[in-house]
């Protein structure tokens, strides 16, 4: 359970969503909770039928809940997004407390950069040359901004976040602690001799407005022009962003994938977790890749691909459906092998379709 600041009517609940309330209006809601943990004065959500045995069990005073899906004995809001409006109460009910505005003493602001008078910084915070930290945005302990750093409004840089020189954040950005934007490229060439130099990398790092970050994730810098971000994009935990991509409006890619550089993925896409790509590919508009997918070529707009090498979903689910039938089928075939004299009884199969011994 949660608590909110002040317990609020249901009736007011159910007006800033802009739905209606059945059973008691005048409920006074004072925490938000999942239905297991839920206790009285709490508001929790269902996500659909399958979930009404813990309706009848939950202790919550409220729920928002889809139309099919009795509330029993608590107090409700239909909804036929109840997850999402019951993240638009979250938000509301139990928001996030904010530090104070102003630099932390031990936070150190270079000369000529620029750092609105809203804005937080946290102890250990640098800010160097030029660079910029726009209107209420938070800089939590331990962030490195490199020169020639954009902050825009509204911003939540969590802790131990590098952002290196010349990167752009837009508006209302989120990045997870220990996230890196800007480090240089993996780019190596061998000389002469067959040494390895690195390639210099001079571009940027560009992160639209309304991009959220995760943890450890990393988005190198392009060896030249940018590596973008757009906007409402989001980014899951571990992940690596190499030089040079692109990742269009409210694309997500998931934990511990990895885009190789030059890889341009397009608006509204879906990268699974563990999803890897060879560079200069193009995934297109929707597109949806599997988790532990491998991608070698490009994803046609709006294709469902799996596996790796990843293939179309309705060819790939058929293949691991004959993927599970395999050992039976050998089993069959070795029968059938012995029966004609094509195979010796010293070579057996074993259990698992196998020959014995192997």
């Amino acid at each position: 359970m949660t608590a909110t600041a002040l317990p609020v009517e249901l009736a007011d609940i159910a007006a800033a969503l802009g739905r209606k309330v059945e059973g008691d209006p005048h409920l006074l809601v004072s925490g938000v909770a999942a239905l297991e943990s839920a206790r009285p004065g709490d508001i929790a959500f269902v996500r659909s039928p399958s979930y009404s045995s813990l309706v009848q069990r939950t202790r919550a005073s409220a729920l928002i809940l889809p139309d099919d899906v009795d509330p029993g004995a608590c107090s409700a809001i239909r909804s036929p997004h109840p997850a999402l409006d019951f993240a638009r109460v979250v938000e509301r009910l139990a928001p996030p407390s904010r530090p104070l505005p102003g630099p932390d003493p031990s936070a150190h602001v270079a000369a000529d950069a620029r750092v609105d008078a809203s804005a937080s910084l946290g102890a250990g915070v640098v800010v160097q040359s030029g660079s910029r930290v726009g209107a209420r945005s938070i800089l939590h302990p331990h962030v490195v901004v490199y020169p020639d750093v954009h902050i825009g409004q509204d911003c939540v840089i969590h802790a131990g976040v590098v952002l290196r020189e010349g990167t752009r954040i837009g508006d209302r950005v989120v990045l997870q602690p220990g996230c890196v934007l800007g480090g240089d490229g993996f780019g190596y060439i061998a000389d002469e001799v067959g040494e390895l130099r690195r390639v210099p990398h001079v571009g940027r790092v560009i992160v639209e407005d309304d991009v959220e970050i995760g943890a450890n994730a990393t988005v190198d810098r392009a060896t030249l022009d940018e590596t973008r971000i757009r906007r409402g994009a989001k980014i899951d935990n571990l992940v690596q962003i190499a030089h040079n991509c692109e990742l269009g409006e409210n694309a997500i890619v998931v934990a511990q994938s990895g885009l190789s550089g030059s890889t341009k993925v397009g608006r509204g896409a879906v990268l699974m977790a563990r999803t890897g790509s060879a560079g200069h590919l193009a995934i297109g508009d929707g597109a949806f890749v599997g988790a532990r997918s491998g991608l070698h070529r490009d994803v046609a707009p709006g294709a469902r691909v799996f596996g790796s090498p990843a293939w179309p979903e309705r060819r790939w689910h058929k293949a691991m459906a004959a993927l599970s039938r395999l050992p039976d089928a050998l089993r069959r075939l070795r029968a059938v092998e012995r029966e004609l004299g094509l195979r010796g009884g010293s070579r057996d199969q074993g259990d698992d379709g196998g020959p014995a011994g192997e």
